[in-house]
């Protein structure tokens, strides 16, 4: 199966490929894509007046490419040719994630793990899919992003809270870049929903009084 590469939107930024072909030593042409997710702080989200700290997310290293992945049958995966992501998938969901609750003005304090704040809880995330799908039998690939997400309570470890995440809103052609805009709609949607399951199970979790 062929997937068309057209030209590249306003989020996308043009320059050679970095590796050679085993075909030849003169690069490719090729476009790495940066896409930038806004999250707003719902109504729902409560005001919380402890700390968190987030875990560095894991993935296999399929998943975890630059390059963008592409399923065109449950068995088979590929990429895309001569388009690449500006940063690895686990990467853009912690930046995203770290983000949409500093933005939110909901928690006192959030950062990666050894920032050095004193956190309450931690946030462990494991970034089980990160791909352009046809699986679902669509003409155009969804852009399907699955994140399993656990709640820790850091002073004895035990978890508090976990879930996992699924998004996959269709792109509105087989084009790259109109992929890459599908990927940006879901990477918002599924960090929104993390954002917001993070604040209220913690805040569940201290108005229990940790039972």
């Amino acid at each position: 199966m062929q997937y068309p590469l057209r030209a590249a939107t306003a989020v996308a930024v043009i320059l050679l490929a970095a590796g050679c072909s085993i075909l030849g030593p003169k690069p490719e042409p090729g476009t790495i894509y940066a896409p930038d997710p806004r999250v707003e702080a719902a109504p729902a989200w409560p005001t919380v007046d402890w700390q968190l700290s987030l875990s560095r997310a894991t993935a296999s290293s399929m998943t975890d490419s630059l390059r963008i992945a592409v399923r065109p049958s449950a068995n088979e995966l590929q990429v895309y040719k001569g388009a690449s992501w500006a940063k690895t998938p686990t990467s853009m969901v912690e930046d995203a994630v770290l983000r949409a609750l500093e933005d939110s003005g909901r928690i006192p304090a959030v950062a990666r793990q050894g920032a050095g704040i004193g956190a309450d809880y931690k946030l462990v995330l494991d970034l089980r899919r990160f791909e352009a799908d046809y699986t679902a039998g669509g003409s155009t690939p969804a852009a399907t992003i699955e994140i399993n997400a656990k709640l820790l309570h850091a002073p004895d470890q035990a978890v508090v809270a976990a879930r996992t995440f699924l998004q996959a809103p269709a792109a509105a052609t087989t084009a790259v870049p109109d992929v890459v805009a599908a990927f940006e709609q879901s990477l918002e949607a599924v960090t929104a929903e993390l954002a917001g399951w993070v604040l209220a199970s913690g805040d569940e979790h201290e108005r229990t009084g940790h039972d």
